[in-house]
This record gives structure tokens, sequence and C-alpha cells, in this order.
């Protein structure tokens, strides 16, 4: 192995926790980005290294001059995707009706409530913008739009101060007040930007989106149905894919949505109640969001609004979905209302979202998952005591919980999101080294492999182990869903230690069962023989594992729960 391995880690972990829709809501499965780029070429045929291997162009751009590909590669790097393609598309293109075949003969009352739609944004292309507004004015019935707010999360573009003031004051002369414009002077992230727009609207319906979105024919009707019948019902359209490059829309299947137990969002399959049904319109309930959302104006406040004491984003939309079906509302996908959404290759808020992320997710954890926030301690690999992790006061949120009387996160698990797996039988986590080479832990190795092996300790997911009060010792990521494949077990095979599917492991009898005590060997329940090192020349770190008679090597493990006794 090479320090090569390590950085290719750290590549996958960033593109695995690409936050909001661009991966984790897509639950791993789809959606992917692709890596494999194709190399721009010159005039004369020759790749351009000056563009070295931009995703921006392998599908889209090769007829372009060199000095525009230079003008489309610097658009891109800002904004995430090709501003260059956008500013040249219409601002009302038409884009393919993909709702399901029954829902184009429902009708509905005419007496809808209106809808207030909010548009956040933060250094955005203007004809990104202006497309969301033009595809919401031109989609949304004009009797049940009310208006448009704009929040501009404090952006530094001269084109979103000049350019789009003068749109907005165009508009707003044919129909007065029609755009408000909501401006920070700091920049406050998603959160607090949604909130913000929520607070200026006046409808008595609020749609909170991002900017850089296209709305489909008949989005709205079903959506405003639904909350006219019950208020405390929090919608979301069903999304797809506005591609980053090619600006083509691409078809996503019908998804409810859910979250991992590090609380990034994740699409989810449908659950099993709503195919019984054959029925491809009808609502499908859906444990989480994955941030854009509809919802009754004066229900949102009394709920709660968003946890404003989260910051830049990320978990909101968990804490929010969580909180709505804890606290007796409910929380639907629509496949009738259908939204396009451009799912960036890079987001311009923060380079750091992950360390966000993690705040905010401990934030709800502490606040509404009871004895469960233990299992987002583990995700993370961070101690539950003393963490070190500074969250913000959250009396007001606990109080808020009170208040509302609501349901323990238990109930939510059981009732809401039992596809959700639960850890409850982990006593002890983090990574796992031998006193021998307190620089190296036990590693997952590469994935195809299924053989663990020592690495230098970078503390990602690879390295993640958690030891159960089945003395299993499971490596690698938890899965978090039922439905996922299955986690990997340390296992005795033929005397080497391997990683095997757990219940897979368990279902052949397989020596999977370890003897391990904080400080204290790794021993074999079966086998009786000890996880330990070994020197070797073949191993660029001088060890490698080794299953062997016992010698008496010490292991210990980062954290273990409180109460535990291991």
């Amino acid at each position: 192995m090479s320090l090569r391995y390590v950085e290719a880690y750290k590549r996958l972990e960033k593109i695995l926790k690409a936050p909001y829709v661009n991966l984790i809501c897509d639950g791993f499965r789809r959606g992917f980005v692709s890596r494999n780029k194709a190399p721009v070429k010159g005039e004369d045929g020759q790749a351009d290294r000056s563009f070295g291997d931009s995703s921006l162009f392998a599908h889209w751009g090769q007829d372009l001059s060199p000095d525009s590909r230079r003008v489309a590669l610097k658009m891109f790097q800002y904004f995430g995707y090709n501003g260059y393609l956008s500013d040249r598309l219409s601002l009302d293109r038409p884009i393919p009706d993909l709702r399901p075949d029954g829902c184009r003969n429902i009708s509905y009352p005419s007496n809808l409530p209106q809808v207030s739609i909010v548009f956040i944004f933060v250094n955005e292309a203007l004809s990104v913008i202006l497309r969301s507004i033009h595809s919401a004015m031109n989609r949304t019935p004009s009797h049940l739009l009310k208006e448009i707010i704009l929040v501009d999360d404090n952006s530094n573009s001269d084109e979103l101060k000049e350019k789009l003031r003068d749109f907005v004051d165009e508009t707003n002369s044919q129909h007065p007040g029609f755009i408000k414009m909501v401006r920070h002077s700091k920049q406050e992230g998603l959160i607090r930007s949604r909130v913000s727009g929520w607070r200026a609207a006046t409808a008595p319906v609020v749609a909170l989106f991002d900017a850089h979105v296209e709305f489909n024919i008949g989005w709205a009707e079903p959506v405003l149905l639904r909350i006219k019948e019950d208020r405390t019902r929090i919608i979301s359209p069903s999304f797809d894919n506005i591609k980053y490059d090619t600006f083509e829309i691409e078809e996503y299947p019908l998804s409810a949505q859910g979250f991992d137990w590090e609380l990034w969002c994740r699409y989810l399959n449908p659950p099993k109640s709503w195919w019984h049904q054959a029925n491809n319109s009808a609502p499908i309930k859906t444990p989480a969001l994955i941030g854009c959302f509809v919802v009754d104006r004066l229900y949102f406040e009394e709920i709660g609004l968003l946890d404003e004491g989260m910051e830049v984003y990320g978990g909101e939309n968990v804490e929010l979905g969580v909180r709505v079906w804890q606290c007796g509302g409910s929380v639907e996908v629509l496949p009738c209302a259908r939204i396009a959404h451009i799912e960036r290759a890079h987001k311009p808020y923060t380079e750091d979202l992950t360390s966000h992320v993690r705040r905010n997710a401990l934030r709800v954890a502490e606040v509404w998952m009871d004895e469960f926030k233990s299992h987002v301690y583990m995700a993370w690999n961070i101690p539950q005591e003393d963490s070190g992790i500074d969250i913000g006061d959250i009396s007001e949120r606990k109080a808020l919980r009170k208040r509302l009387q609501c349901k323990t996160f238990r109930w939510y698990l059981v009732n809401i999101y039992p596809e959700m797996r639960m850890y409850t039988d982990t006593v002890a986590y983090g990574v796992l080294k031998n006193s021998l080479k307190n620089d190296l832990c036990l590693d997952q190795g590469p994935d195809t492999d299924n053989v663990p092996i020592l690495y230098l300790c970078h503390g990602m997911t690879p390295q993640n182990v958690y030891y159960t009060s089945t003395q299993q010792l499971h490596v690698g990521v938890l899965s978090p869903t039922i439905d996922d494949d299955d986690n990997k077990c340390l296992v005795d095979v033929n005397s080497r230690p391997r990683l095997i599917e757990c219940s897979y492991a368990a279902a052949k009898r397989m020596k999977l069962h370890w003897l391990f005590t904080q400080g204290g060997s790794i021993q074999n329940r079966k086998s009786k023989r000890c996880l330990e090192l070994v020197a070797s020349n073949d191993n660029e770190f001088g060890y490698q594992l080794a299953l062997q008679k016992c010698t008496g090597q010490k292991w210990s493990i980062t954290n273990v729960l409180p109460g535990s006794s291991f």
C-alpha cells in the first residue's frame, strides 16, 4: 500500500459526503457524478492540457473555441454548474412532463390557498435565478401564486445587485409588489435564509426552494390541495435532476426521503404500503425531507420553523421531518408535483461543510433522538461525552419539544422509519489500535478485497470499528437501512482475518465472535486464535495482521459507550 491509498480515501469521502441532493440524497445508488472525464481537444485535435480533466467537458463543449472553453471552465469552477450554457438557454425553455400518467386527469377545486414561493441563493448565476422565477410564474396558475420572494444571502456578485434589481423593478412595474427582495448584510447560511424568506411571505402557504430549479406543469395544485385538507402536512415535490454540465433533465424514480446516522439525507424506496396501493400518483409517506418543501405558513411557525441555531446547512431537513412526525404532523412526497433541481458538482457556501453538518447532527441528536443519539455519535466516530464540539444552546429546542408534547424517537423509528437499522447492541466504537504500533489502525482496505489491513490512522469511514455485546467486530460504514448492503464483520477464515457480511457469516456459522476488552487481546471465541501484528518486509509499515497463538498483544478502541460493561 502507498500514501495514495489514504489520499484516495479522502477523495472518496469528499465525494460520498457531497451535501444535499448530489449523492447522499440519491442514496448512494444514483445521481453519482461521473469522475471519468473526457479530455478536451484543441483545434489541432490534441488534448488541450490547459483544461485538465474537468468533468464539464465530458459530455459537452467539444465544439467550443479554446477561449470559450476557458470562459466556460472559469464559470463552472465558480458556480459548480455550466453557467456558460445556462446564459445561452431560453429562460422559458420547455421541459418534459415527467408526471405519472395518473396525475394528468385529476381535477382540483378552484378555492385552493395561495402560495408564496421563496428562492434563496448566494452567488448564483443570474440566468439560473431568472429561469427559476420564469418557470414558477409560467407553471403556477396566476390566481394561486401570490408573490415570489428572493433571499440573497450576501452574494458578492455585481450582476446579482444591478441586473437582478432591474429585473425585479421591471416585473413589479407590471405587477406591483409581486417580487420581494431580502438581502442579508452578512452570510447567514441556507437555514436562516429560508427562515428570512418565510418571514417576508404573506400567502397562507409558503414554498421554500433553492434558486436553481425548474417547475414542471401542474406542480402546485396537488401540493396546495393536500395542505388545504390538512394544514399539518409538510410536502416535498418529487425531484428530477438538471445535469450540471448539459442542463438536460434527467428523470428520477419516485422516492421517499430519509437519512443515515450521520444525518446526511438520502433517497429511499417508497414504503411497501405505497406500492400495495398500485397507484403511482398517490402521496408517498416520507420519514424526512431533502431540503426544499412547502408548508402552511402559520403551522410552520407553530411547529418551530427551522432550527436557527444550526450553521450553514445540512441536517435541518432531517430535524424538521423528525420533529413534524414526532409532534403530530406528517411529511409527504407528491408524485404529481415534479420539480427539476440542478445538482452541482461543488457547492458555493463553504469548503468545510462536513464540520457544519456534524455539529448540526449533534444538535438534532441531543434534542430529538433520546437514547438513539448514541448512533449519531458512533456514525461520526466522536465520543458521546466531552466531544469537544460546541453545538450551541439547545434549551429553546428542548422547551419546544416539551411544549408540543412530542413522541419519542423510538416511536418514530418503529412507526415512521422502520427501514432504519438500529445498533443498540454496540458497546464500543472508533479506531482500533495495537500498542505495538500506535500510529497504525485496523482498516477495511480496498473494498473489493474483503481483507482487513493495517494502515496509517486517518479516522475516516474505512477505519470505523464497532464492537457489539454479541462479540462481533464490524468494520467500515454502518449500513443505514435494512435494505442496504449488510455490514462487514471480522471473521477467522482458515486462520486468516477476513471481512464478511455479518448476516452471511452468522448464517454459515463462521468464526465471527471475538473476546475483547479494552487494553486486552482480541481472541476468536471459537478458534482461540488472536488478532495480532507480525513483522513483515512486504508491508511498507513493517507489520501486517495475522491470526495466531496469543502472545499478549494489547488492543484499544477509541470510545466506550457510557454504561456499557465493556
